[in-house]
């Protein structure tokens, strides 16, 4: 039976200072530029000048807060976050099958209390397929161009698992989903998203969801940047190493899970062999059976450890190496808008004599550029201090698995 999902510590804020590589190696000052951000550009002029409405006709406030820089404080350092001071909680659980006619279907559902004004109730309970997720992700991408989203787990099959409506399939999903919602709700930005409140709120799944505005692509012009300044450069490359690392991991796990399992299905051929020679030998049947019993102590274990790695190793590997791609996509947006800006101070420049004075457009982009800035550096250091904390417990956990596993085997 599959175990009961384990939430994550919430993590806090620490000062930029205090971080390791890469952020530790330049200062904001290289930038030349200041890293207030501007309110009125965390939401694209289309969604954020438009009159969006809940199902039951409610208005929905879109004024988010200024930046994730602004409103770290809200977090604690304290791994142990005191609920009391949350306002918003949202659980995935019950997974249930749909056979149709055209396809078969898993929907989770997704629960949510709260006490924030914008919601109308203090509770509520809807379900929602991976499609939906989906859905709720591209909106918070397009929505909120400058922050990192949390990635989804995959939506195919990964390698090895051979049916994705499986319990042990679906409950690692499900876990997934989970903590991409929780990851969200602990954002000080996002967890106010009004695409956010229109998922955990709306009965309707994909069909009603769909209705709620085209997509808002974040494009820009075909700026080329001259050169990233230092920090984020740093962060680039940190990123570059880690996937690499990381997959490489990743890789080498599941190579040794899968030689784990070929070993599994001939020990558990090995060990019966010697029961029923011990019932061909009456001198040896005690010794023999002692064997085949030992035998199956040590299926026993490698089988609890082959799944702990499945289940809960090879998701956090999985996550993270996702997780490296949407920062590596929020830093290349980062990159477009200075690229623009700069384009634009050019152009500027150019026409000094005629315009003395600095254009709207350019001032509105440079706002861009800062608020890019503060927000890249505000989630790179929420998602820093996540990840230690995640990679804490998923190693000690590990290691107390494997420990398990080898007081089991040789003291059998």
């Amino acid at each position: 039976a599959a175990s009961a999902p384990k939430p994550l510590p919430s993590s806090g804020p620490k000062s930029l200072r205090e971080m390791p590589h890469p952020l530790a190696t330049s200062s904001s000052e290289e930038m030349g530029l200041a890293l207030t951000p501007s309110p009125d550009l965390l939401l694209p002029r289309s969604i954020a000048d438009k009159d969006l409405s809940l199902p039951n006709g409610t208005p929905v406030d879109t004024s988010s807060p200024a930046s994730s820089s602004s409103l770290l404080n809200r977090l604690q350092l304290d791994d142990d976050l005191d609920v009391e001071t949350r306002d918003l909680f949202v659980t995935v659980d019950d997974p249930k099958k749909h056979v149709c006619t055209m396809e078969t279907y898993i929907t989770y559902r997704v629960t949510t209390k709260t006490t924030r004004a914008e919601f109308d109730l203090p509770e509520y309970s809807v379900r929602r397929r991976y499609q939906d997720f989906d859905w709720l992700r591209n909106k918070l991408e397009e929505s909120q161009p400058t922050h990192l989203i949390p990635p989804l787990p995959e939506k195919f099959v990964v390698k090895g698992v051979v049916d994705r409506f499986s319990e042990e399939f679906v409950e690692t999903r499900r876990k997934a989903l989970d903590k991409f919602l929780k990851r969200i709700t602990d954002h000080p930005v996002l967890s106010f998203n009004e695409h956010f409140n229109v998922f955990l709120t709306a009965k309707q799944g994909m069909a009603l969801l769909s209705k709620m505005g085209e997509s808002v692509k974040y494009v820009t012009g075909g700026y080329k940047l001259r050169s990233r300044p230092l920090e984020f450069a740093a962060i680039g490359d940190y990123l570059d190493t880690f996937s690499l690392k990381l997959g490489t991991i990743d890789r080498i796990a599941q190579r040794i899970i899968k030689e784990q399992l070929e070993y599994l299905v001939e020990l558990r051929e090995y060990g019966p062999v010697y029961s029923t020679w011990g019932g061909l030998e009456v001198e040896l049947s005690e010794p023999l059976e002692g064997v085949s019993a030992c035998i199956g102590n040590c299926c026993t274990a490698l089988e609890e450890l082959s799944e702990d790695m499945t289940e809960d190793f090879l998701p956090v590997l999985r996550e993270y190496i996702l997780y490296a791609e949407s920062m590596k996509n929020v830093l290349k947006k980062r990159d477009q808008v200075q690229a623009e800006y700069e384009a634009k101070l050019e152009a500027v420049a150019l026409k000094r004599e005629d315009r003395p004075k600095v254009p709207t457009d350019v001032e509105k982009c440079q706002d861009r550029v800062e608020c890019f800035n503060a927000d890249l550096k505000a989630d790179m250091e929420r998602w820093q201090n996540n990840k230690r904390q995640d990679f804490r417990q998923l190693l000690m956990g590990m290691a107390d698995k494997n420990i398990q596993y080898y007081e089991k085997v040789c003291f059998t």
